[in-house]
């Protein structure tokens, strides 16, 4: 028995991979469930109520999916072009604290119309900042980029740890680490009333389809894809690698540094150490489940979003631990993985 490489990959298998993947996480999940003495079907159906069963619920899983979307697109469009942006979790929280900068003091007296597209433009720079560390240490002296892209999530961390403690640290917290707050202008347009779905989760949906076309229908997105499958046949091509890998970086860390500043002025206003509850890391998880399409990151960051939410109302109501959630999203990214293979090999006899 032998693996062959397939020459081409029929279209169930690309669209029902990640199904499959999913299916198999639950199964597995649902033995964990069992194991903790609840009834699996029924803890399902509550994690399905606890994300969609009321306007408030439905409403809080499409708020958490909005930076699983973002950070979900910066890790496929990286991925897709062999770079392995590790730092996601960095760039989201460089992003965040250069809008709690800006919007709470630098730029605070601009008006509403103006202040926001800034800020945004704002962290995504800084996100793009961010990843062309760890992009240049590769292209000048050949280090792996996803041991510094990784280190830099700590870096950012403790950078933004010591600005809210310091210059950035809101005086009105009494003694809670945490950033001033955004001018009230500053924040995003809510989508609901009474709710806290607001305008980001509209521009995450729009920027999945625009990276879609980019990588899709564009030089630039055939380009990332003949670096990503094949660097040194693109370079023969007349692909100029670094020019691309530069533009592929600045995309998916200006994408996470966009996520960063999302949440700040669409939910919380300010900044935290714990602002992202690894949205970063989970981010790959969503790529990877989308086989890296832009439009699937969509629809796995929901799935990931439902998972994290609805996995609270089942706590709750028959007493199973929520790292259900965590642990049914890690399985899903490892047979995903072993699907993946499956879709790229076959067995010989």
């Amino acid at each position: 028995m032998r693996f062959e490489r397939r020459e081409h990959r029929p279209f169930y298998l690309l669209v029902g991979t990640p199904i499959i993947a999913v299916a198999a996480a639950l199964a597995l999940s649902g033995i964990l469930i069992s194991i903790a003495g609840g009834p699996v079907f029924e803890a399902y159906r509550r994690i399905l109520t606890g994300a969609f069963g009321s306007r408030l619920s439905a409403t809080e899983t499409l708020t958490r999916a909005t930076p699983l979307i973002l950070t979900g697109l910066a890790a496929a469009v990286a991925f897709r072009a062999r770079l392995w942006n590790i730092g996601a979790e960095g760039q989201f929280y460089i992003g965040a604290i250069a809008v709690a900068a800006c919007g709470s003091k630098l730029l605070a007296a601009l008006p509403g119309p103006i202040l926001i597209p800034v800020l945004l433009v704002i962290g995504a720079v800084a996100g793009m900042v961010l990843i062309l560390i760890p992009l240049w240490l590769r292209l000048r002296f050949s280090v792996d980029e996803v041991v510094t892209s990784l280190l830099m999530n700590f870096i950012a961390l403790l950078f933004v740890s010591m600005l809210i403690n310091g210059v950035l640290k809101d005086p009105m917290a009494f003694g809670w680490p945490q950033s001033q707050s955004v001018v009230d202008h500053a924040m995003l347009p809510k989508l609901i009333a009474r709710s806290r779905l607001h305008i980001g989760f509209a521009i995450a949906i729009v920027l999945a389809v625009i990276v879609h076309f980019l990588q899709a229908r564009t030089v630039f997105g055939m380009q990332s894809r003949a670096a990503g499958l094949n660097p040194q046949g693109a370079v023969f091509a007349g692909v100029p690698l670094a020019l691309t890998l530069v533009k592929v970086a600045c995309l998916s860390g200006g994408l996470a540094g966009l996520a960063g500043a999302i949440e700040v002025m669409g939910v919380k206003g300010y900044v935290t150490t714990d602002l992202s509850p690894g949205f970063g890391y989970s981010g790959i998880v969503v790529a990877m489940l989308a086989n890296l399409n832009p439009l699937g990151v969509v629809l796995t960051a929901l799935f990931t979003a439902t998972m994290f939410v609805g996995a609270d109302g089942m706590s709750r109501s028959l007493g199973i631990p929520t790292y259900i959630a965590d642990v049914t999203v890690a399985l899903s990214l490892l047979t995903m993985l072993v699907a993946l293979f499956f879709t790229q090999y076959r067995i010989r006899r």
